[in-house]
């Protein structure tokens, strides 16, 4: 009897438990459909009916583009919640899978790494490969989403991904002696954000026709070299080239590039209060200068042998190919002539800083690191000039620094000369900015005591870096602050490449005292003409000039 009666109930329980599994697969065939039919919904709405579902209040900047991106716009951004919630599914899933990935992806970075890794092969290295890749057992980890408004023909989102890794990694490191190292890449850790580009947007679901994936900007990148079976440190500059290749490579190679979208004029003017970092006399400074860390890509100074305040006053141009995420690093470097150049410090500007067709004149603090947020150590300063002029910005953007024929300030300074040759048989020709620079010596303030009375006696050296052309304005006794209202001409013969140098003395009656300097570059008085300011005293705790600059242009032109 009671045999039976187990039966039964195992019976009804099973029957309980199978009606149970049914009712909860339909439920969820259920929520599937709707949510299916609901994006099948999204990707034939109008501009109406999101207009029905929305009050024009909670339209977004991007709701005066067409049609066709605000309703794809829509679907997305309606979407990013159901993404952040699936954040957790796609991370517990892609643990799941993670070795199989980890098989597939393995020769497929390795080939087409190794080739980003032989562009940036430091010289002392004669060949750098993968003698070992796996990506470990460990799987990354996405941490947030975003939706950015984008242009009429797509939208951006972006995902944070966190990577703290156990790869194995070997590379094989043959040096130029001759010498072969597997040095092994180990505590990989890495964080950063990728960038996903939706375009073109279509009529239908899913509303764009690709997908393009790279990575926005690289956060943090930690890792440590050793030698299988050694110590790398044996070979003197060995560790440091490799960190910086891979660094390089990893950066350039993922972090977004798209195609050239302007171009970046850069004129590295000066640097002051160097570290020094030689034992006997001053350091030997020269900059590397670069936008991709690519050797090709990368532009290097002249060298200044045994000077802290080093003026270089060079030109160089840098292909951009996104102004919002990319930015310009600048390196300093100490000469030790065969051996490995020692860094002084080194600096980067967004480009997204600069406003396009308008110079801007920074100076930016040298740092150790550029991933040291904290760095309060003084490694000096670093002067530049920069414009940025985006492709197909027409004659409203002045560039000062162009030396192709016919740039923007051809036609601005040739004006009607250009009207009367003919541009089909002209030649391609330099040109050189030709004029007279007129200096107003106005005041100074706060000079700082030189005499036993508590006053000095100051004047101006005025002289034309290039040109070598002097003059000097009168000696005004016991005064701080003195005022001059002193007037020079200079005849410039190649103003984009010249240089004004004010030096201050004090006069004394059996010598003088050197107070401090200005330097400027005519970049502005060119460009604007005629301006009053004031300028800080280099080399000087405390003190200014006033000056009045005034340009009274002559171009000429010369064949190249």
């Amino acid at each position: 009897m009671g045999f039976i009666v187990g039966v039964v109930i195992g019976l009804i329980v099973g029957i309980t438990i199978i009606i149970g599994f049914v009712k909860a697969e339909n439920y969820r065939s259920k929520i599937r459909s709707e949510l299916a039919n609901t994006v099948a919904a999204f990707a034939r709405m109008t501009v109406e009916d999101s207009r029905k579902l929305l009050p024009a209040d909670f339209y977004p900047s991007w709701v005066v583009f067409s049609e066709r991106q605000n309703v794809c716009m829509i679907c997305i951004t309606l979407l990013t919640p159901i993404l952040l919630n699936l954040l957790t599914w796609l991370n517990h899933h892609l643990t799941k899978i993670w070795p199989y990935v980890d098989e597939a992806a393995s020769e497929l970075i390795k080939a087409s790494v190794e080739p980003v890794l032989e562009q940036y092969r430091p010289a002392i290295v004669a060949s750098l490969t993968f003698s070992k890749l796996t990506l470990g057992t460990v799987a990354p980890q996405f941490t947030g989403v975003s939706v950015i408004d984008g242009d009429k023909n797509g939208m951006t989102m972006e995902l944070d991904m966190q990577w703290d890794g156990n790869p194995n990694i070997v590379l094989g490191i043959k040096t130029l002696v001759g010498v072969s190292l597997p040095v092994q890449v180990k505590n990989i850790g890495f964080t950063g954000v990728f960038r996903l580009i939706f375009r073109p947007l279509v009529d239908e679901f899913p509303c764009f026709g690709a997908v393009c994936v790279s990575l926005r900007e690289k956060k943090k990148l930690d890792f440590t070299l050793k030698v299988v079976g050694g110590d790398i440190s044996t070979i003197p500059g060995l560790s440091e080239a490799i960190e910086e290749t891979i660094r390089d490579a990893v950066e350039d190679s993922i972090t977004w590039p798209l195609k050239p979208v302007g171009m970046l004029e850069v004129k590295l003017v000066q640097a002051k209060n160097l570290t020094n970092k030689d034992l006997v006399g001053k350091s030997d400074p020269f900059a590397k200068l670069f936008i991709r860390p690519l050797r090709e890509k990368t532009q290097r100074s002249k060298t200044i042998n045994n000077d802290l305040n080093p003026i270089w006053n060079e030109h160089f141009e840098f292909v951009v190919e996104d102004a919002s995420t990319q930015h310009l690093v600048v390196r300093v470097y100490d000469d030790e002539g065969v051996q490995a150049s020692e860094l002084i410090g080194c600096t980067q500007i967004r480009l997204c800083e600069l406003e396009p067709g308008k110079v801007k004149d920074v100076w930016l603090k040298l740092v150790k690191d550029l991933e040291i947020q904290r760095d309060n150590k003084n490694r000096g300063e670093v002067h530049l000039e920069l414009l940025y002029v985006p492709f197909g910005s027409g004659s409203g953007i002045v560039n000062p620094f162009a030396s192709s024929s016919m740039t923007s300030l051809e036609r601005v300074l040739k004006n009607d000369t250009t009207k009367e040759e003919n541009a089909t048989t002209r030649k391609r020709k330099d040109i050189i900015v030709r004029g007279v620079l007129s200096v107003t010596v106005i005041s100074a303030e706060e000079i700082p005591i030189q005499d036993l009375m508590g006053k000095a006696d100051p004047y101006v050296v005025l002289s034309m870096k290039k040109s070598g052309a002097k003059s000097k304005t009168r000696v005004v006794n016991d005064s701080l602050n003195p005022v001059w209202n002193q007037t020079f001409d200079f005849v410039v013969e190649d103003g984009l490449h010249d240089m004004l140098v004010l030096e201050v003395w004090d006069h004394d009656t059996f010598g003088k005292d050197y107070i401090g300097r200005c330097i400027l570059t005519l970049t502005r008085v060119i460009m604007e003409e005629e301006y009053k300011d004031w300028f800080p005293l280099d080399e000087s705790k405390t003190g200014k000039l006033q000056l009045h600059l005034k340009w009274m242009a002559q171009s000429i032109y010369r064949d190249s």
